[in-house]
């Protein structure tokens, strides 16, 4: 982004060191000339496509390019690979923008969002992590912040990609990754946004939530969640086993009694745990 161009709030933020937001996309098989309207993106942007199955363009290879849209730059890293934490490792590597933001193609940002998440920053110098509203679509919501508050070991589970932004030089010196068993493409399913911002947390990054709405997530079905299957059960064991350590088993029954009425209603309560149990033991082997 071209300073002359910016809001003076914006250009004061760039006086402080900050060169401004840039989003890291995660992608599959999309025509990405097309996301950064659909999205609405009004700052700089990482988007990593990945090409898999049938469904992948058959003339594209992989390559690293870029394109102007409107005032901003959009880097594109197309890869043959798979994998939601490889994704957005690469994005991040890729990245130079002081303040990075996580994001899916399935996210339409609100006008001024970018205004928004910097000025946020400038707010409070003490955060490594902010994490911000995004609205999800009606059935598939699991936080809503409102209030600023730190995010401690009790609550830091709860939170999307797409509500992370961090300081990128923070991340980068801390050694935070996303892991790459998890997630979309991952040998295990969904997980790797709590695990890293667990990570966060143990390598001693400041994370706060914010009331502060950024966008909204895009309805369409979930690419990961195919209902309470035994490998939903035995795969939350081996994410509670890198989350939870010693404390795993016991974490697990809370979570199951907990939702019993829902998830458990068709195998069973003891049966649901036996298979988060063998998970929690195949996750101490990895």
């Amino acid at each position: 982004m071209r300073t002359r161009s910016l809001p003076k709030s914006l250009r004061m933020v760039r006086r402080m060191g900050n060169s401004g937001l840039q989003i890291l996309v995660s992608a599959v098989n999309k025509d990405v000339s097309l996301m950064p309207e659909r999205m609405n993106l009004e700052s700089d942007a990482v988007i990593v496509d990945q090409l898999i199955g049938d469904d992948a363009p058959k003339d594209l290879s992989e390559g690293d390019s870029s394109f102007p849209y409107k005032e901003h730059t959009v880097k594109v890293l197309t890869r043959r690979e798979k994998g939601v934490g490889l994704s957005r490792n690469t994005a991040l590597e890729a990245a130079d923008g002081d303040i990075i933001q996580f994001g899916d193609d399935d996210i339409v940002y609100e006008s001024g969002y970018a205004k928004r998440i910097l000025s946020e920053f400038e707010k409070h110098p003490e955060a490594d992590v902010l994490l911000f509203n995004v609205k999800q679509q009606p059935g598939r919501e699991t936080y809503h912040n409102g209030d600023f508050k730190a995010v401690s070991w009790y609550n830091y589970g709860r939170y999307p990609a797409y509500a992370i932004c961090a300081r990128r030089q923070k991340l980068i010196d801390s050694g935070v990754r996303y892991s790459l068993l998890f997630g979309g493409g991952a040998p295990y399913m969904n997980g790797e946004d709590s695990l890293f911002l667990h990570d966060c947390l143990k390598a001693g990054l400041k994370l706060y939530r914010t009331p502060v709405e950024i966008g909204s997530e895009t309805p369409g079905e979930s690419t990961w969640f195919k209902g309470y299957t035994d490998k939903f059960f035995y795969d939350r064991g081996v994410l509670y086993h890198f989350l939870y350590g010693r404390m795993a088993a016991l974490w697990g029954f809370r979570f199951l009694f907990k939702n019993r009425e829902e998830m458990c209603k068709g195998k069973g309560l003891s049966a649901c745990y036996s298979l988060l149990l063998e998970g929690v033991r195949h996750g101490r082997t990895l």
